[in-house]
């Protein structure tokens, strides 16, 4: 049991020096890669540059300790950053030391909703949010977090507490750009991109970062309207709960249930894409409790909420990462910049920050699976579209439950009004398919098959009968047998079995038979119970849809019919 809850079990038997060195690499890349990014997402959720490390540095510490992903690593994103910093600003009132408090409660709430969802076995919560939902909540989160960084990089204020408003400031504001500035972050961008092409999985932003400092603190261009971060405490974070309590802020809990979704989703995500490719599992319902505690301690370190982030991950994992060693690596490192170095980063432009964080989000817009979900699954690319609009409309929170619900209303009429196939033979086989797909298939004379490609239940059994009953009335008079296939219907309750009662005798009041093929196990059970195999005979499981065709075309041939 105690190996279950604590997965390093299951690596450190081999773990070696060798082992280790690449591990403590991968920790160092990392931690240069974390430092920069995490600033720039600390001021987009809207709090202190040094809460943004923290977590990096208390929650892939604790991730470590019980996490199933070896190659995961855990901090602040884009996106959660964000929904903090949208969602917080109304409930602040511009006091930022309520702002930071209301982030460190909304992270302890969290904390404690993964670890109950950890213990009443809730891993599944994940599947309430597709991966359609999710193609197009990227994408939303994306444009709207890239808004709020362009004032930052044509060096203007920006404003506006919408999608809407935001675009309409920043075009006001467009004349009036810091040529400057703006050339400054352009050449960043460009390393950026320069840099990762390059040397793919290497920390390039703690390159640009130096730079930067060095060109701001050696020339006069602080003085053409360079904002920079300016003095981050130095020192680990001080422990204490956050001071504030949950009934003291009425919307945390709904912020908080929606980071904790957002987390999982991202951390299963990444987790899964990397166990894949390195060869191992990851545990849906462990990572509940390694994202729990990893929250719970960046609560008490002051930080904002964490998650396992692709892109955070994917350096490390190319950086040489075997095992969440590298995770204790890059806290260690990241410990000493903090006692440290806090002093050397006083000269960093924001505009730098704004840069990492715009070349960061362009991987949350998948633009290819657009263009396949319109190729190919028409329904798919409009409910991502949807999650698009309500992001940039209703912000993240309203956008995401806006598309899960369209999803499950979709997915609901689907359920409803299952597809009603009508069956011919295919030409040469005893095998039977959708006519209306293959219209060169073979028609029975004298027989209608239809199949349900659907469970019958209370909710569906009235469209499935006047499905078959709107056909059973198109045709002429010569029907006078159906033969439904069951092999599609897993399962059929009482109001489905009551339904095929009332098909039976409707049919043989207009006198016409009715047969029943290929019905699974429980199906035939409900049915008995019923009683309608007293009415329809006996209902076996050698049933085919075949062998019941050619006894229809024998026992139809006193009819004039011909026979095969």
């Amino acid at each position: 049991m105690w190996k279950k809850f604590f997965p390093a079990s299951e690596w450190l038997t081999g773990y070696s020096l060798k082992i280790f060195g690449s591990d403590a690499v991968a920790g160092i890349t990392l931690a240069a890669y974390a430092i920069p990014v995490s600033l720039a997402y600390a001021m987009l959720a809207g709090l202190p540059p040094q809460y943004g490390v923290y977590g990096y540095l208390l929650g892939g510490l604790f991730y470590a300790i019980l996490g199933s992903g070896r190659q995961l690593s855990v901090g602040p994103t884009s996106a959660i950053s964000l929904l903090i910093g949208t969602t917080i600003a109304g409930m602040a009132n511009g006091d930022p030391q309520r702002w930071a408090d209301i982030a460190s409660l909304t992270t302890l709430v969290l904390a404690g909703m993964a670890i109950l969802a950890y213990l009443l076995h809730l891993s599944g919560i994940i599947n309430f949010i597709s991966e359609t939902v999710l193609l197009g909540f990227k994408a939303g989160a994306a444009l709207a977090i890239g808004l709020t960084q362009l004032p930052k990089l044509f060096g203007v204020p920006g404003g506006g507490d919408s999608f809407v408003e935001r675009l309409v400031q920043i075009s006001i504001q467009l004349p009036h750009t810091n040529l400057p500035v703006f050339i400054f972050g352009i050449s960043a961008i460009a390393l950026l991109l320069a840099g990762e092409k390059k040397f793919p999985g290497r920390p390039v932003a703690i390159v640009v970062v130096v730079i930067s400092i060095v060109i701001v603190s050696a020339t006069s261009l602080a003085e053409s309207g360079f904002t920079t971060v300016g003095i981050i405490p130095s020192g680990l974070p001080h422990f204490h709960l956050p001071s504030l309590r949950i009934r003291d802020v009425d919307s945390v809990i709904p912020l908080a249930f929606a980071c904790f979704l957002l987390a999982y989703i991202e951390s299963i995500s990444a987790g899964k894409t990397l166990a894949m490719k390195n060869g191992y599992e990851i545990d849906p319902r462990q990572e509940l409790l390694a994202l729990g505690a990893a929250n719970l301690a960046t609560a008490f370190g002051q930080g904002y909420p964490v998650s396992g982030g692709l892109s955070q991950s994917a350096v490390n994992d190319n950086a040489g990462a075997k095992t969440p060693v590298s995770l204790v690596c890059a806290s260690a490192v990241i410990a000493l910049c903090l006692l440290f170095l806090t002093g050397l980063l006083q000269n960093l432009p924001t505009v730098i920050l704004a840069c990492i964080v715009l070349v960061a989000i362009r991987s949350l817009v998948d633009l290819k699976e657009f263009i396949h979900l319109w190729k190919m699954h028409r329904t798919d690319f409009f409910i991502a579209m949807i999650a698009v609009v309500g992001v940039l409309v209703f912000g993240i929170l309203k956008g995401v439950l806006i598309a899960a619900v369209t999803s499950l209303v979709l997915l609901i009429k689907d359920v409803t009004m299952p597809h009603v196939a009508f069956l011919g033979r295919i030409p040469g086989t005893i095998r039977f398919s959708d006519l209306n797909r293959h219209p060169d298939n073979e028609t029975i004379p004298g027989v209608l098959l239809f199949r349900v490609e659907a469970s019958w239940f209370y909710f569906n059994v009235d469209f499935i009968y006047n499905k078959v009953w709107s056909k059973i009335q198109t045709q002429d008079s010569s029907i006078k047998r159906v033969i439904c296939d069951l092999s599609t219907s897993p399962y059929v309750d009482r109001a489905g079995a009551a339904e095929i009662r009332r098909l039976y005798l409707n049919l043989k009041a207009r006198g016409i038979s009715f047969r029943i093929a290929e019905a699974h196990a429980e199906v035939r059970d409900m049915l008995r119970s019923e009683n309608i195999e007293y009415l329809l005979g006996h209902i076996s499981r050698k049933d085919t849809v075949d062998e019941l065709v050619e006894a229809s075309v024998k026992d139809l041939s006193p009819f004039g019919l011909p026979p095969e």
